[in-house]
């Protein structure tokens, strides 16, 4: 192997910086303190931050699941596997006829994003979390004729697009979110592939560095406006405030007119978006900071509302000062809104939608589901699950119950990471597993009724 011989002991200089970082990581020892229970509901702890010299690393290596392997659901519950063999999938759009789309998609080109040392260690770190692996910048269908749970065709449904992410239908106006631009194209029902150019709606942040390049969307009741979420373009603002103009933020979009505006702020990184369906007020998901040790910060779930600011980057969980951010603005921190709901620190909560059916029993017939793609900068790790967060009088209340585990084995390494969920037609809720390359078919449990047991 060259790089290294068995007689002489030479090492690749980057195997050799590889392995003293891991010593240092080892020695530095910097471990949860508190339970990722601490981190999570409606009152979460904030403990001082720890910093280290080094960042907590602690990501689960993919592996991918073997034949006959699956998540595990909860009690009641059924999994199957209702597509495989896909590219990355990452987010789901149910259409009104049943069909699903699914975005298979990745990181684009940036190759500003985290240089030197630390930008060379990130990319070694997401390439073994399966992350490496080039955008199939496409958009595809899968159609369950038969209804029986497993998706029997896949066509690609729009190709050639730039790392897509967010969709939304509004009449025959099929919006979609690639990493730099909000795209239209035109729709007719029962449709499996549209080839015409989509049109330009607005540009969105992107660029060479481009951190946080997922852009989700979805459309108000009235289909007149679209929420677009813009993540930051550093950890911290670390890169500078300049590279942060419209960024960490959800934009309001008129389509028609093709403007925008920032609609709230201080959000780090925002991606699932779905409105409360009783109240009708917008609900986000959001990845918190790293670096301040494996007990900060909570990700966190959280209703928006127009003007809102959520403290990034200088506060965060209401106006907790990052002290690493400076210049501070106490003016613009004391206006920081504290989110609704933790969701425990590091999870990289991702995947959010509403349950709100009979055809789940209490408490999973209102509240949310979530998709937790996992975390890298905990010991121990946390994430790495789907969850469902209970709802009461259109807010977030009591613990979050597991809806499917089993996505690292017993020896930490990830079969499968969650990332978006949608539920289908007929109230079941799909799972997009980027890693695992499959969408799961999560279906509720059998309901107990006086005239007997109906699904």
């Amino acid at each position: 192997m060259k790089g290294f011989c068995a007689n002489s002991v030479t090492i690749h200089p980057k195997l050799l910086l590889w392995s003293l970082i891991a010593i240092s990581l080892s020695a530095c020892g910097e471990v949860a303190q508190l339970p990722i229970s601490a981190g999570i509901g409606t009152d979460p702890q904030i403990p001082p931050p720890n910093p280290t010299l080094i960042p907590t690393l602690n990501i689960a290596p993919a592996k991918g699941w073997s034949e006959n392997e699956k998540p595990v659901p909860n009690l009641g519950m059924a999994v199957n596997a209702f597509a495989t063999g896909l590219d990355h999938p990452r987010w789901l759009y149910v259409l009104p006829n049943g069909d699903v789309l699914v975005a298979e998609t990745n990181s684009p080109p940036k190759p500003d994003d985290a240089k030197g040392i630390k930008g060379w260690i990130m990319k070694l770190v997401m390439g073994k979390a399966g992350a490496g692996v080039p955008s199939a910048n496409r958009i595809s269908l899968l159609r369950d004729a038969d209804k029986d749970g497993v998706a029997e065709t896949k066509t690609v449904f729009i190709e050639g697009l730039n790392s897509p992410f967010g969709m939304a239908l509004v009449g025959k106006d099929f919006y979609l979110a690639n990493s730099d631009a909000v795209m239209k194209f035109n729709y007719s029902a029962d449709e499996t592939h549209i080839t015409q150019a989509g049109v330009k709606v607005v540009d969105l942040p992107a660029g060479l560095i481009n951190h946080h390049w997922t852009k989700n969307l979805i459309a108000n009741r009235e289909g007149s406006l679209l929420y677009v979420t813009v993540g930051s373009n550093s950890n911290v603002a670390e890169n500078g405030m300049d590279q942060e103009v419209g960024r960490a933020a959800i934009w309001e979009v008129n389509p028609k007119l093709g403007s925008h505006r920032i609609y709230a702020s201080g959000l780090r990184n925002p991606n699932g978006l779905a409105f409360e369906p009783d109240t009708g007020a917008l609900f986000t998901v959001v990845n918190e900071r790293d670096e301040i040790g494996s007990d900060l910060v909570p990700d966190y779930l959280t209703s928006v509302a127009d003007g809102n600011f959520f403290g990034w980057p200088y506060s965060y969980f209401g106006q907790h000062v990052d002290e690493r951010v400076q210049p501070q603005k106490p003016e613009l921190v004391a206006t920081a809104r504290v989110p609704d709901y933790g969701l425990g620190t590091h999870t990289a909560s991702l995947g959010l939608v509403f349950s709100k059916s009979t055809a789940w029993p209490a408490p999973f017939n209102n509240g949310v589901f979530i998709g937790q793609h996992g975390s890298w900068n905990r010991d121990p790790r946390s994430g790495y699950k789907v969850i469902f967060v209970p709802f009461k009088e259109g807010k977030p209340y009591g613990e979050p119950l597991d809806v499917l585990t089993g996505f690292l084995d017993t020896d930490g390494d990830a079969l499968g990471r969650p990332v978006g969920v949608a539920v289908d037609k007929q109230q079941n809720l799909l799972v997009a597993d980027d890693v695992g390359n499959t969408v799961w078919r999560v279906t509720p449990p059998v309901i107990q009724s006086s005239k007997g047991t109906v699904p």
